[in-house]
């Protein structure tokens, strides 16, 4: 995945959310294509730990995590604070629209 230009985030942006009236709506347009997309497992870092992230959800409280499991623990992991291996997995430029909508 190559760095994505600010107006090509926003044509992501605009797919996702071309129906969407509130930010609620917003939010879950861009789930949805974050989740169809992005390619899971994957394995990334963090905090020094190499953890596989199995899925992607969306939590009651309106938050986009990031399902991760290590060593048979699990944890949700927010997905603007995921870091994203290099190479970063198909369809990692969803996780980069909704970070650029979430400002």
């Amino acid at each position: 995945m190559g760095v994505l230009s600010a107006a090509e985030l926003e044509a992501m942006i605009e797919e996702a959310t071309v129906d969407a009236y509130t930010e609620d709506e917003q939010l879950t347009g861009l789930f949805t294509l974050l989740e169809e997309h992005l390619a899971v497992p994957f394995t990334t870092t963090v905090l020094g730990s190499e953890v596989t992230v199995r899925a992607v959800d969306l939590t009651p409280g309106g938050r986009i995590v990031a399902r991760c499991t290590r060593s048979g623990m699990r944890q949700a992991i927010g997905i603007l604070e995921l870091p994203l291996p290099s190479p970063a997995p198909e369809g990692a430029q969803w996780i980069e629209a909704y970070r650029h909508w979430a400002g």
